[in-house]
């Protein structure tokens, strides 16, 4: 090696851009029941106060919604939450004091709208 002085060398380094991080809302959905001709009008309130856990007030207010016009948003939020609602909701079947047995409520979920 010679005792010549190697040339100072300047390193530099651009600082990295932080990207930009959104946190991003899944789009919410709408849990709806629908209005039949089978279930009577206490039923389908019982099933709201046990699903939504909403007083008889809401759930009547709820129910004939549904009943005038021929369904009703029960419920908005997540969908992995949505869709139990909507099992929670179909699990429920009328018995009445005749005998007679009817299936679940109609319900369904779909993209609340604007999301």
């Amino acid at each position: 090696m010679s005792d010549q002085a190697l040339p100072d060398v300047i390193v530099s380094t651009k600082p990295k851009s932080r990207e930009q991080t959104r946190t991003r809302r899944l789009p919410p959905f709408n849990v709806i029941v629908e209005n039949d001709d089978y279930h009577s009008f206490e039923f389908v309130v019982a099933v709201m106060r046990k699903v939504l856990g909403c007083s008889e007030e809401r759930a009547y207010l709820l129910t004939h919604e549904a009943h005038t016009s021929g369904r009703a948003i029960i419920w908005t939020g997540a969908k992995e939450v949505a869709e139990l609602k909507l099992e929670q909701v179909r699990s429920f079947h009328e018995t009445r004091n005749d005998g007679k047995k009817f299936g679940p409520l109609g319900c369904t979920i779909e993209p609340a709208p604007g999301a």
